[in-house]
């Protein structure tokens, strides 16, 4: 028995991971006790795992998740980009500060035991740990430097991990998602929730609102690729990263243009036509700060996998989301 935990796991990327889980399993693990803990979880949540609800800022909630012992934990829990950056307090107290917590509380699970307790923790981390000036294409020695709180907490959570990992209380691993699009259901705070919603929201037959050029790009991958790292991730051999646990993932590159013409393919101009722009100087200032392009040649060899197309990804938003 493998007992599973998913911190955030009533969120998009946390209920689509739950979802592969369910129905595949994980690979080598025969079966899987699931445990989730978030804030809340949507009335589609299912009824078979094991839910504790409450907020990863209480010190009495992470002294209960460290508790279960899980021998794999997801991290998955974040107050998102926007929120970050307007609300400081907060960004700095859920994003960074109950990291240190948990990683303190899995430590004394650790020492409890003797030093027989080491979990595989994978934590989501961002590719806003990375900051202008930017090469064409980031490569895994380009350095961190961000440039939002958002990004600063990632980074600062991915040292904490590597350095608890190397002193042997538990065996922790970073990932850098791309921007995940195409995202089901409402818009989040996060600033680069438009991406989703030009091609969401007219898929739904609703207008969409484009705050940006058509010009700017950035780095995605869908949510079934998020729950696909995630998996991978939960069984790789950590040997291999050679003590550099944070891995940029794969993703694609592609413009705004783009990714309005893989939605006219897809759905046709009719669609195309609900996009309204609506320039926003404070978005597009923090999209101006974004990574756009990446060459995740770590990750790759490690066998971590995303879409090749932007079409791939309006359609599996249309395959596994789309109501109708």
């Amino acid at each position: 028995m493998t007992k599973v935990l998913i911190i955030g796991g009533g969120g998009m990327v946390g209920q689509k991971l739950l979802s592969r889980l369910l129905a595949e399993g994980l690979p080598g693990h025969e079966t899987l006790e699931i445990t989730l803990f978030d804030i809340g979880f949507p009335t589609s949540c299912p009824e078979e795992p094991a839910r504790i609800a409450g907020n990863l800022t209480d010190p009495a909630k992470i002294a209960q998740l460290a508790g279960l012992r899980a021998d794999l934990i997801y991290h998955l829990a974040a107050i998102v980009s926007g929120e970050s950056e307007t609300d400081f307090d907060k960004g700095w107290a859920t994003n960074m500060m109950a990291m240190w917590h948990l990683l303190e509380a899995l430590r004394s699970e650790h020492d409890a035991s003797g030093g027989t307790y080491v979990p595989r923790v994978v934590f989501t981390s961002s590719i806003a740990v990375f900051g202008a000036p930017y090469p064409d294409k980031i490569g895994d020695e380009f350095l961190c430097s961000p440039q939002t709180s958002y990004g600063a907490q990632k980074a600062i959570s991915e040292l904490m991990l590597q350095d608890f990992s190397r002193k042997g209380f538990m065996d922790g691993m970073s990932l850098r998602l791309p921007t995940i699009c195409v995202r089901p259901g409402k818009a989040n705070l996060a600033a680069s929730s438009f991406f989703s919603g030009i091609i969401r929201e007219p898929l739904n037959g609703q207008e969409a609102v484009l705050p940006v050029p058509d010009t700017v790009r950035h780095w995605h991958a869908s949510p079934k690729s998020a729950a696909g790292f995630l998996i991978h991730a939960a069984t790789l051999d950590t040997a291999r990263l050679e003590g550099r646990r944070a891995l940029s993932l794969p993703g694609l590159s592609c413009t705004v243009a783009e990714q309005i013409e893989a939605l006219r393919r897809a759905a046709g101009q009719k669609a195309v036509d609900l996009i309204k722009p609506q320039p926003d100087a404070a978005i597009m200032t923090i999209v101006a700060g974004w990574p756009r392009d990446f060459d995740p040649a770590r990750a790759t060899a490690l066998g971590f996998k995303a879409e090749t197309s932007f079409d791939e990804i309006v359609q599996t938003y249309i395959a596994e989301d789309l109501s109708g």
